[in-house]
């Protein structure tokens, strides 16, 4: 039995998809009636380590939700202190956000001190297992934070199997929900207008931030196909480079598809998500490999169909010629998956999305929560 839960991860006044989910499942939780709050980072990562603009959102906290703002990634008396709180309180159940091997030590010594009380069991949501982009001594860290957990669960087939590398641990797949926070869908028309874009043009979008794992350039080398070309398709590229945006820019001079491309290199407060997204024909992610992606329930959100490649766990929940299309990660599948969309055309795929995204729900993500809970 569930009656008191601590979730430990990103949230307000960090911004992004971690901390919208964190405060989304926070949330589910409280509707269950069960006491529930988040202790998120004073110190997430230090600024020479973070390589956006700022971690910070200008938007006001969410309401009707306890934050706790506390844990600093890099200062291990602060890991202490706030293990020997979070001991004494005796939750029955910590939930703890794992995406990267820098905040290991963080959380797994957090976790250590916790468990020493002999009651709260603590389970790790597991965005990436294994990271992106690897970097030396992963392995350890990784291993180090998940023999500090009680069990696991994972949003995707790909990080279950990253998972098993590392423990034997309880595991429990649930796939990623629906963000459900970005309000309500508007017409094309509308969120055109808000833009200042064309009624009739053909555009397609890349949202979220930019990195070489989500395959831009690969997008970019398929906008300057002949297929895409001459049918007079746009993209609007939406979303803050976490990396050096140079590249990019030549790539689209050299490629000559400049006046193709819209690009808004910048982070969308939430408030202003729908007005990209409803704008746009088609989402694409053209990504090199993946877990899962957060813009995946994103377009399920808003409806809009979409093109993924086949890497990792991104087509599981895009069922090939229903909600979108699924290709291969090069320039020319891309290309000729674009094409494949707009000549099927966005009426098609909408019953079978509005059909679809009824398989990810919070509640069904909190109530898997509770399910491995039991198995602990």
């Amino acid at each position: 039995m569930v009656n008191s839960l601590v979730i430990m991860g990103p949230s307000w006044p960090l911004r992004g998809g971690l901390a919208a989910f964190d405060e989304q499942l926070n949330k589910t939780f409280c509707d269950k009636g069960i006491n529930t709050r988040i202790e998120t980072f004073s110190l997430q990562y230090p600024s020479f380590l973070f390589p956006g603009t700022s971690q910070y959102t200008n938007e006001p906290a969410p309401s009707n939700i306890k934050i706790n703002i506390g844990i600093n990634s890099i200062n291990p008396l602060n890991w202490i202190i706030v293990g020997l709180r979070i001991k004494k309180e005796k939750p029955d159940l910590i939930i703890v956000r794992y995406w990267i091997p820098f905040l290991a030590p963080c959380l797994g010594i957090i976790a250590r001190i916790v468990k020493s009380n002999k009651h709260s069991k603590i389970i790790a949501i597991i965005d990436n297992m294994i990271p992106h982009e690897k970097r030396f001594g992963d392995k350890l860290l990784t291993n180090f934070f998940a023999k500090s957990v009680d069990g696991f669960l994972t949003m995707s087939e790909k990080v279950s199997a990253d998972v098993r590398l590392f423990s034997n641990k309880p595991l429990l797949l649930s796939p990623h929900p629906i963000f459900e926070h970005f309000g309500k869908p508007i017409s094309k028309l509308d969120a055109r207008q808000t833009l200042g874009l064309k009624e009739n043009e053909k555009i397609i979008l890349f949202f979220g931030f930019i990195r070489h794992y989500k395959g831009l350039d690969i997008l970019l080398h398929a906008m300057a196909t002949s297929t895409i070309k001459n049918a007079n398709i746009k993209l609007m590229i939406v979303g803050e480079f976490y990396e050096d945006p140079q590249p990019y820019y030549d790539l689209i001079n050299e490629l000559g598809i400049s006046e193709q491309v819209i690009l808004r290199n910048e982070f969308v407060p939430d408030n202003e998500v729908k007005n990209f997204v409803c704008s746009a024909d088609f989402i694409i992610q053209p990504y090199r490999n993946a877990t899962q992606s957060g813009v995946t329930p994103l377009a399920y959100h808003f409806e809009t169909p979409m093109l993924v490649t086949n890497v990792g766990a991104l087509a599981d929940t895009v069922p090939n010629g229903k909600v979108g299309i699924v290709v291969e990660p090069n320039a020319d599948a891309i290309a000729s998956g674009i094409q494949t969309l707009y000549n099927t055309g966005i009426d098609f795929y909408r019953p079978f999305i509005k059909e679809e995204k009824r398989k990810y729900s919070w509640e069904q993500m909190a109530d898997n929560f509770l399910i491995l809970h039991q198995q602990l």
